[in-house]
């Protein structure tokens, strides 16, 4: 059941700077944007954050992208997984990688990565560990976050965590309006 309707480009002539803004951004106005433009001033601010998160920060593509679907894997999200799989592989992530975080079980101890781990670079295991911790136990530990503190510079550091509470709050998004269902 749709909870809101998607405001399809070029009926609200209104939107229409916005809806050319994010086409240009983005290349298309995707089903989640068409649900955002509902709120210009919220799709506005989306636009932004998520276009700096996704197109601007100092992550390497292949650690953003990981990142991203690991989170909507996390929050049961296919749409947002579906839509990030080929830029993952377009960032060299491999479809065994892909395919391993569709199946990779949490563990707060972070054990599962230890199945995966060949198939992972220190930096990406990082990576994901802070996503699974954030995004399932909310409060980072030191001792993780010492982990995190060795393989990425400050710029570094509030880019995977503004990139992991971004895509948090995507997916969640996605799920409460049944965007993409």
């Amino acid at each position: 059941m749709k909870r809101i309707e998607p405001v399809q480009p070029g009926t609200r002539p209104e939107l229409a700077q916005q809806e050319a803004k994010i086409l240009a951004e983005r290349g298309r106005v995707s089903e989640l944007y068409q649900v955002l433009l509902n709120s210009p001033p919220i799709c506005h601010g989306w636009e932004q954050m998520l276009s700096a998160v996704r197109n601007y920060s100092s992550l390497s593509a292949d650690v953003r992208e990981l990142v991203i679907l690991r989170v909507a894997v996390l929050n049961h999200a296919p749409y947002e997984f579906d839509a990030h799989v080929p830029h993952a592989l377009k960032a060299g992530v491999s479809d065994q990688t892909i395919d391993a975080l569709k199946t990779l079980e949490y563990h707060a101890d972070h054990s599962g990565f230890q199945s995966i781990s060949h198939l992972l670079s220190p930096v990406q295991q990082i990576a994901l560990k802070l996503t699974d911790t954030m995004t399932k136990e909310i409060v980072v530990p030191d001792a993780l976050f010492a982990q995190v503190m060795e393989h990425f510079n400050p710029q570094g550091r509030v880019d995977l965590v503004a990139t992991i509470g971004a895509y948090n709050m995507v997916s969640r998004f996605l799920q409460a309006l049944h965007v993409g269902h």
